[in-house]
């Protein structure tokens, strides 16, 4: 069994650029004596036809007066290299190693520290005696066989250091790294028109829509709408923004770094489909280790992603194999089945709720491959940043959206009525347009906890 093709959702547009048949009432036949039965409000077949609601749940608004938002994250406490050579064979006691990584032009390893070398299969504790170049160290094996494990590569890490009675002190020092990342906003417009004739059209639909405007005139809805749809696009703009890498487009748009691009790029990535394993969570769960160990942690998923995740939480029972018992239950004959849950905690608190816009088939409902998104976890709580604006540390949600705004002119969510309609006086226009305009960019602070599902 199936769901057929047809009848399906319907995807086509309610809202046209021009005025056409499909937007108005047209049957009108007079030589008809019979009057038909008539439903004066329209009825709503798609309930709340708006997807704006991630970002006011996670996020929050402030704003920035520049061209350019820049922010710095801490950088690691401890340094480890993972890409470590030696050309001295096995049972040498004073070894030399070489760090490889990408980008390490100065090693933080001075002598007199303590190190453990390790290729996967054997480890070697040894003191650092000498740093012959920027990037190589020569170290005094510990144990009586000296190095082992030549010919593999050894990952480093620095555990502590040790030095003898009457000896000077520590050589060098080390300063604190951080890393710099930047933004840069965006304007967003959008225009509604209509001419002053049509403003004194009056219609026998009654028409609503979901900010609780109604009435019967048309062009009172598609207003509301227009301004509806801006509303999800200052959204969704935030989500899907890329930076314009091609320079053959650069005079068009410079585009701005959403969160998905964040995500994909600085962030963490599951790919091949949803986890619906305790051992895949634990994978995860192992991955968020090694970053910043958010303890709370919320997942915006999709419906699919999230059936996975209550069918996965339901077989933790002993009973959901041959039964429906997800939970604790009464047994009242009058009892609704809850066969859903809304979180769990797994080393870490997850809690999963649908998002709207990963689920309509307008948006990204409905898209599959290298393309789909099922879900995007994201950490909950703020962070520590250095604020520009108030020139000093400040707490900031890791999702928040910064607006361009100051003393004199707030871009937030700007809205003006030109014309000479409805109620406008500013031109000859026998019309009236309301324009929109917004400007602003989406921080992603911490990328590296958060988690992007992809299919």
């Amino acid at each position: 069994m199936a769901v057929l093709s047809t009848p399906g959702f319907n995807l086509q547009p309610s809202a046209e650029k021009v005025a056409l048949s499909t937007n108005y009432i047209t049957n009108f036949n007079f030589l008809n004596q019979y009057l038909p039965d008539t439903y004066e409000k329209e009825f709503e077949r798609y309930g709340n036809r708006t997807v704006a609601s991630f970002l006011r749940m996670v996020g929050a608004e402030m704003p920035s007066n520049s061209d350019l938002i820049k922010w710095a994250e801490q950088g690691r406490l401890h340094t480890k290299y993972v890409n470590v050579t030696t050309v001295d064979a096995d049972g040498t006691a004073n070894p030399t190693f070489t760090v490889n990584d990408s980008g390490v032009t100065n090693i933080a390893i001075r002598i007199g520290q303590t190190v453990m070398l390790s290729t996967g299969a054997v480890s070697v504790k040894a003191i650092v005696i000498a740093t012959p170049t920027s990037t190589t160290f020569q170290v005094a094996c510990y144990d009586l066989n000296g190095l082992a494990g030549s010919g593999s590569t050894y990952s480093v890490f620095v555990y502590g250091s040790e030095f003898k009675k009457g000896t000077n002190g520590m050589v060098g020092s080390l300063e604190a790294e951080d890393v710099f990342f930047e933004n840069k906003p965006i304007i967003l417009k959008d225009k509604y028109a209509v001419s002053g004739s049509d403003m004194a059209q009056i219609g026998w639909v009654e028409v609503t829509t979901e900010n609780g405007a109604n009435g019967y005139l048309w062009y009172l809805k598609s207003e509301h709408e227009t301004r509806l749809r801006f509303d999800d696009y200052l959204e969704t703009a935030m989500i899907e923004a890329v930076p314009m890498d091609n320079v053959a487009n650069a005079a068009i748009a410079d585009g701005s770094e959403g969160i998905f691009y964040v995500v994909n790029n600085r962030g963490n990535v599951w790919s091949g489909g949803n986890p619906t394993t305790l051992a895949e969570w634990d994978t995860i769960i192992s991955r968020l280790d090694k970053q910043g160990s958010i303890e709370e942690n919320v997942i915006f998923l999709n419906r699919a992603f999230g059936f996975d995740v209550d069918d996965m939480l339901a077989a933790q029972n002993s009973y959901g194999a041959g039964g429906t018992s997800y939970g604790l239950f009464d047994n009242d004959k009058d009892m609704a089945l809850n066969l859903g849950f809304t979180g769990f905690r797994r080393g870490y608190d997850f809690y999963k709720t649908d998002w709207k816009y990963l689920n309509d088939p307008t948006m990204r409902g409905g898209l599959t491959g290298t393309g789909a998104v099922n879900g995007l976890l994201v950490p909950a709580g703020s962070t520590s940043v250095y604020d520009q604006v108030l020139g000093k540390n400040a707490k900031r949600p890791f999702l928040h959206v910064r607006y361009r705004a100051s003393e004199t002119e707030d871009r937030r969510y700007k809205t003006w009525i030109t014309g000479s309609a409805g109620g406008a006086q500013n031109s000859d226009l026998d019309a009236m347009e309301v324009q929109f305009l917004s400007e602003r960019a989406v921080c992603t602070l911490g990328a590296n906890n958060f988690f992007i599902f992809k299919d």
